[in-house]
């Protein structure tokens, strides 16, 4: 009898799924006529694509239209257990919530349960069932608007995707759901498993900068328009500190093929230094938590410091590699190994530029001399004579009897070398094969935050701009796809708690056929 019953349910069930789908069954008939047409007449091929993407659009729609109401309302009856053992009850009305999807905007009409009308609403078994997002966006339309919106402004990404899906969407939306996707980041930093050995590198690198973000002057701030004082900015910049661990194999060179290479010499060595692998990013600005202010650097190097010790195993060399920022130096030493395993490097390409201030106190700039300069002195920096060059020039400086402003910028640029001698051992790190140049953070403050934070007329407040960073440091680390599927998970949890009120369902409902 059982069986019976359970066929003319599936029979009745397939049927409607007949009836259901014949609209959508026409459109395509439509299309198929359409192309044939098309190539009967000659129409050009773009003409062709636009009209075709327009109705998989609308054939879309129709189909997502008929799978809602093939799972129906989520009607379990007069009441419904939770998974606590509560009793709740089925509203005497149906409840309408919105979903804009990838195809357009749906009302979904369901049956919602509370303890009484009026009181919070415990359990919506069709949301329940399709997973819906908390918010009225898809969870594919939020991930392609953020796709889009980590890259480019966000008025942009609305007028892109009404172009592309003829959806209208707002660029406070757009904002609000960044920030709202960003607020699952640091849990799913947390989650994360360790890299795999098996696919690491020899050495382990930890590399950190810091980038200024524009910020909106605070209202209290008076204004800073046309009147401004001489060297006053238009607006105030807040510094962004990112950092980055990854592992590299060894490449030793010898100085003299490092020279040749940064002068671009025609007989230059041509091949290519080690991939950087398993590389890990995280952006930070200095916040307010719970009144206490933080700054962007403790978060930063907080992180770094978890991912060393989770990834960095027994005599594995470290090399700690950044500019001259003193407040870096400092935090590493505070927050990061400093044994005997560990060698704390200058980017060299911080160290060139004082070598050019100081050719240009004594030669042109531009010509053969200044290059001839930089080239023979760049050549004993990187064989270890750090202190000798520091001398040679602040005694050619006082022979030469360099005056004002050139002998300021000679000695700041002696200072500088000075100071960081103890980080530019490169003749031993170029020996050890240790990479001595920043590329990997230097690429990434360029495209985390300059490229997307720092364009014509961007402002911006604290939480927008952290949550810009967040997501963009998840993207530059490779984890985009991960994170997505982190977040929905996340959020399905923390929305549908009461599993066991559905296992014994099967759907869709009869009663919505």
């Amino acid at each position: 009898m059982f069986t019976q019953a359970a066929d003319v349910l599936k029979r009745d069930f397939t049927d409607s799924v007949e009836w259901q789908v014949e609209e959508a069954r026409a459109q395509l008939g439509s299309l198929e006529q359409f192309i044939v047409e098309s190539a009967v007449e000659g129409t050009p091929a773009h003409e062709v694509e636009r009209c075709l993407f327009d109705g998989v659009l609308r054939l879309g729609l129709t189909l997502f239209g008929t799978f809602l109401k093939l799972i129906g309302p989520g009607d379990l009856g007069e009441t419904a257990t939770l998974d606590d053992g509560r009793t709740v009850g089925r509203l005497e009305k149906k409840h309408v919530r919105r979903l804009l999807t990838v195809f357009g905007p749906f009302e979904i009409s369901r049956w919602v349960y509370a303890q009484r009308d009026g009181q919070r609403i415990e359990l919506v078994p069709t949301d329940q069932r399709l997973q819906l997002p908390e918010s009225e966006l898809s969870y594919l339309l939020q991930e392609w608007d953020q796709m889009l919106g980590i890259e480019h402004a966000f008025g942009k990404v609305r007028e892109t995707l009404e172009a592309i899906l003829r959806l209208k969407q707002s660029v406070d939306t757009l904002e609000r759901n960044n920030q709202q996707m960003s607020e699952t980041v640091i849990e799913f930093h947390e989650s994360q498993p360790p890299v795999k050995r098996s696919e690491e590198a020899e050495l382990l690198v930890v590399t950190e900068d810091n980038k200024g973000v524009p910020m909106v002057r605070p209202p209290e701030e008076k204004p800073v328009g046309a009147h401004r004082k001489k060297g006053e900015k238009a607006n105030k910049k807040q510094m962004a500190c990112i950092g980055c661990v990854y592992s590299v194999d060894p490449h030793v060179r010898t100085a003299e093929e490092l020279v040749a290479i940064l002068f671009r010499d025609p007989d230059r060595p041509k091949s290519k230094p080690p991939e950087a692998k398993q590389k890990r990013y995280w952006a930070h600005l200095t916040q307010e938590f719970d009144g206490i202010v933080v700054r962007g650097q403790d978060l930063v190097f907080t992180h770094l410091a978890d991912e060393i010790e989770q990834r960095r195993h027994t005599n594995q060399v470290l090399v700690n590699l950044s500019d001259g920022q003193r407040s870096l130096e400092t935090d590493r030493q505070f927050y990061l190994p400093t044994d005997a395993n560990t060698a704390d490097v200058l980017d060299l390409m911080h160290a060139i530029p004082r070598l050019w201030e100081a050719a240009h106190a004594f030669h042109n700039e531009g010509s053969k001399e200044a290059s001839a300069f930089v080239r023979e002195r760049l050549l004993r920096v990187l064989n270890g004579e750090v202190a000798s060059v520091v001398h040679g020039l602040r005694y050619l400086g006082t022979v030469r009897g360099l005056k004002g402003t050139k002998r300021e910028r000679l000695l700041k640029a002696c200072d500088f070398l000075k100071a960081n001698e103890h980080r530019m051992r490169y003749d031993d790190y170029l020996k050890a094969g240790y990479p001595i140049a920043t590329g990997v953070i230097e690429g990434a403050c360029r495209h985390v935050i300059k490229d997307r934070m720092e364009r014509s007329g961007m402002r911006w407040q604290v939480p927008g701009a952290q949550a810009m960073l967040s997501l963009r440091a998840v993207s530059t680390s490779g984890d985009w796809e991960s994170f997505q599927q982190y977040r929905v998970n996340s959020e399905n949890q923390r929305l549908y708690p009461n599993e066991r009120a559905l296992q014994d369902i099967e759907w869709p409902f009869p009663l919505a056929v």
